[in-house]
């Protein structure tokens, strides 16, 4: 039995060497430790992550309660979480955007991969663990996230004539040129007026202060991605795809073009994954398996989530809630809350942002 003054002592050692298997890293070297103090039999420890994880504790507590059972198997444990975002650095080039910490892109190397409906769901999972969270619709020829969010029909306002205040959803902000334009208006611009168009958007756009802005990418590499990507400071890359051997052949060039332009790949989503049959529960791998996998393997990225092909998923998307808010103790929401923890854990591992510590310098002539 361990000594009671040295529970707190004994337990900071254990839980420096725990290796969290969001962070990919031990609390120690994520600095995740705060305060440890035991009272009345009850060991409290507080413990700060640099991702979203409002609800994480309900995974937490009992893997902690298990790892520190050996040492200090007579306490009774509680974990205190703290949140703190930090802003992440973006290509050297760029400047990160004032109010906005992290930009996140969400790509694919081709249409129908669900990228837009993984892009809703990531946003809205972020939101609702607690974080300060945008969404924009980059797909200029295809807006998709009006209807995702429910927001069809609705116009964005505007208080001085000049910045769009953007419309609201589920807690997320969201702005898109699908709420410029006439629904069935199609949009024949060219690369250039539609790079324009988007990067007006993003820059126009009151967004307030955000941790994350998730930017859901059009479809392909072609030249708006290219100059998306050169043009947009992003903290980190987020590629979509199927299990499907020509999407993953797509995702990887849309891999690539991340890595050309010195965007960080934060992992690879896996849509699709798997088939539950809602009748008999058999499993089947419409779309193959393990591609996804063996994709992130290959690149040295982490596979961030292997997410259902479901219906019940593409009836939420069309209604205008997600299933992150439609149904959110479902195990196909789990899938989705569990892939943004995963997404916003590695971005915490990643380089900070620190020019905004950094006064800015003016020269004036006496």
């Amino acid at each position: 039995m361990s000594n009671i003054i040295d529970a707190p002592a004994i337990a900071r050692a254990r839980l420096s060497d725990y290796h969290d298997p969001y962070l990919g890293q031990t609390l120690g070297e994520a600095r995740a430790i705060g305060a440890i103090a035991r009272r009345e039999g009850v060991l409290t420890v507080e413990l700060t992550y640099g991702f979203p994880c409002s609800d994480y504790n309900e995974e937490l507590l009992p893997a902690l309660q298990a790892y520190l059972a050996p040492a200090l198997n007579n306490v009774v444990l509680s974990v205190i979480l703290r949140t703190e975002i930090a802003a992440h650095a973006v290509q050297r080039a760029l400047k990160p955007l004032d109010n906005v910490k992290n930009i996140v892109a969400v790509a694919s190397g081709k249409g129908g991969v669900g990228k837009s409906t993984t892009a809703a769901n990531l946003a809205l999972a972020w939101a609702a663990q607690g974080a300060r969270v945008g969404l924009l619709d980059a797909d200029i020829y295809g807006p998709s996230q009006p209807l995702l969010m429910g927001l069809t029909g609705k116009k964005p306002t505007s208080i001085d004539g000049k910045r769009i205040t953007p419309l609201r959803a589920h807690g997320v902000a969201v702005n898109s040129i699908g709420f410029l334009v006439d629904q069935e208006q199609p949009m024949v611009w060219r690369g250039p007026m539609a790079t324009q168009a988007l990067t007006q958007l993003l820059s126009d756009t009151d967004w307030g202060e955000l941790d994350y802005l998730v930017i859901d990418m059009p479809p392909g590499t072609g030249d708006i991605q290219l100059t998306l990507s050169q043009r947009v400071p992003v903290s980190g890359a987020v590629i979509v795809t199927t299990p499907q051997d020509i999407a993953l052949l797509d995702a990887r060039r849309g891999l690539k073009m991340f890595e050309k332009v010195e965007v960080r790949v934060l992992g690879i989503v896996e849509n699709m994954s798997v088939h539950i049959c809602t009748n008999c529960g058999h499993a089947e791998h419409v779309f193959g398996s393990g591609g996804g996998a063996r994709m992130a393997e290959q690149y040295g990225v982490q596979l961030l989530g292997q997410l259902p092909l479901d219906i019940r998923i593409r009836e939420e998307a069309d209604g205008g809630t997600p299933t992150v808010v439609a149904d959110p103790k479902s195990a196909r929401a789990r899938a989705y809350f569990a892939m943004a923890r995963r997404t916003a854990a590695r971005l915490a591992t990643l380089n900070k942002d620190y020019s905004r510590m950094f006064p800015k310098i003016t020269v004036e002539s006496t």
